[in-house]
């Protein structure tokens, strides 16, 4: 059964406020999707600034290294399209290219950012670090690295499949990231865990609590049957 549009938004918007990767992980776990964290290395950029949670839909795209600016109107291939055609609660989710040059910088946020995407993951480097942290923007990224990738890279396509770490990212998937990580969620199952999750998120805070009064871990599991 589809989830109307309304649900999901607050669906998405309470995920924003109440979870964190390691619990939509577990959700994932017990659901049978055993394999949606992308690599360790991808990282916010904001520094020791905790970002938050980045929640999202996928709009993936496929980069690749190039030695010469790709012949037609755009030196990046299709990427000022990609930008163009983001959606409003969309992330950017780039790989294929190498690491001679930087994925994402300030201008290609801003143009996210004024198409209403909520982030972007990238796998690869990011550049203008200074400027995404003053923005705001969500961003997670291998590292900083300013060489620029006119002449470097260009996106060949967007809006298809695309594997990063050996999870596949298909368009409309969701997109879950915080400073522990960066995970996907089949959109199939997208409703299901996000509601198994919240749910889990606020029994965790009361096994908090009761351990912090006092109750051993053991009996807080048997209680609860979460740690």
């Amino acid at each position: 059964m589809t989830t109307p549009p309304d649900s999901q938004e607050t669906l998405l918007e309470t995920a924003r406020r109440e979870l964190y990767t390691a619990v939509v992980g577990d959700i994932c776990d017990t659901l049978g999707f055993r394999r949606q964290f992308l690599f360790p290395e991808i990282q916010p950029v904001s520094g020791g600034r905790s970002p938050g949670i980045l929640v999202g839909r996928a709009m993936p795209v496929l980069e690749a290294d190039v030695f010469r600016e790709p012949a037609g109107p755009s030196p990046f291939g299709l990427m000022l399209k990609a930008l163009d055609d983001l959606k409003p609660q969309e992330v950017y989710v780039c790989t294929g290219g190498g690491r001679r040059y930087a994925l994402v910088g300030e201008l290609m946020c801003t143009a996210m950012a004024a198409r209403g995407a909520v982030g972007a993951v990238c796998d690869g480097y990011a550049r203008d670090i200074a400027a995404i942290r003053e923005m705001g923007y969500p961003v997670f990224a291998r590292g900083a690295y300013s060489q620029d990738q006119r002449g470097r890279g260009a996106v060949l396509d967007f809006r298809i499949p695309i594997e990063i770490n050996g999870v596949r990212i298909e368009p409309g998937d969701l997109v879950v990231a915080d400073a522990d990580g960066v995970m996907i969620v089949p959109s199939e199952a997208s409703t299901e865990v996000l509601s198994k999750a919240i749910e889990k998120a606020r029994s965790e805070k009361k096994v908090k609590g009761a351990i912090e009064n006092g109750m051993l871990a053991s009996e807080a599991f048997e209680r609860f049957g979460i740690l």
